[in-house]
């Protein structure tokens, strides 16, 4: 009998092993990426206390200023938004240098945009 296994669950197996080898430190936070199909979010953690230091979301980068999303969360142009939200709010908390944990997914595609973003808006990994 063969059985299959979903994308998701194969993911979640790669990022508990990506997981034991990455950790974020105060000195150096971990920047963890989860991507659903519409959106993408970003966060960056400090394990050594199991914080949140900053977040950033498709979700409110893609807002306008009358409160209409004018993007989807699903595409690269949010994914860069995403990024460079993410360094600006982690270059306010004085956080320059992280740890980036890809979550399981290929570093491809909106993955790669996003991590390409953060690092021309200025974080180090």
């Amino acid at each position: 009998m063969i059985t299959k296994t979903s994308k998701n669950v194969t993911r979640g197996r790669v990022h508990k092993r990506i997981r034991k080898k990455v950790l974020g430190t105060a000195e150096r936070p971990r920047l963890n990426i989860y991507r659903s199909v519409s959106h993408i979010y970003a966060q960056v953690i400090d394990d050594a206390k199991g914080v949140t230091v900053v977040s950033a979301t498709s979700l409110e980068a893609g807002k306008a200023k009358d409160g209409k999303s004018h993007i989807s969360g699903g595409n690269l142009a949010a994914a860069k938004q995403v990024g460079k939200l993410v360094a600006e709010r982690a270059k306010e908390k004085g956080i320059s240098k992280v740890v980036f944990d890809r979550g399981g997914y290929l570093y491809h595609g909106r993955i790669k945009a996003l991590a390409d973003a953060a690092r021309a808006a200025g974080l180090q990994f």
